[in-house]
């Protein structure tokens, strides 16, 4: 089997809604109650990401992945993630900016947040509503998986 993508963030930061974004799956995103496994993708609850109870859980579960990402969303107004917190999974991790769309986006503030917990790995803009950015991510988390 290939390796598959974990995506990690805060409640409602659109983890979701970019797997379905990934998926072109025109469905409304639910709240992730529990990990779920979709093809090539773990979609992870938000909680995982907020509470450091689940720490453990995240980093367990990633060693089924071939890359983690970090989803922040551009509208928050604070960082979720613990300042290096990628150093703590053994595989490469990227950043992945939702909602650059939205009216109150921050993107400069957005990636400084992921710059804190990632360092200077890479990170795509995205937007689930209008699709901007997604193809790009998905090529690359494509050829990541299948490698």
């Amino acid at each position: 089997m290939s390796k598959r993508v974990m995506i990690i963030g805060a409640i409602e930061a659109g983890k979701s809604s970019l797997v379905r974004a990934l998926f072109n799956d025109e469905q409304p995103a639910r709240k992730t109650q529990a990990l779920e496994y979709r093809d090539w993708v773990i979609d992870t609850p938000g909680e995982y990401s907020e509470n450091p109870m689940f720490y453990r859980t995240l980093m367990a579960t990633s060693l089924e992945a071939g890359i983690v990402v970090m989803v922040q969303d551009a509208t928050r107004e604070r960082n979720y993630f613990p300042p290096g917190f990628s150093q703590g999974f053994p595989q490469e991790c990227i950043g992945v900016i939702t909602k650059i769309d939205h009216p109150d986006a921050d993107l400069q503030r957005a990636e400084a947040y992921l710059r804190q917990s990632l360092g200077d790995a890479d990170i795509f803009r995205t937007s689930s509503h209008t699709g901007d950015g997604v193809p790009e991510l998905r090529a690359f988390l494509q050829k990541i998986i299948q490698q």
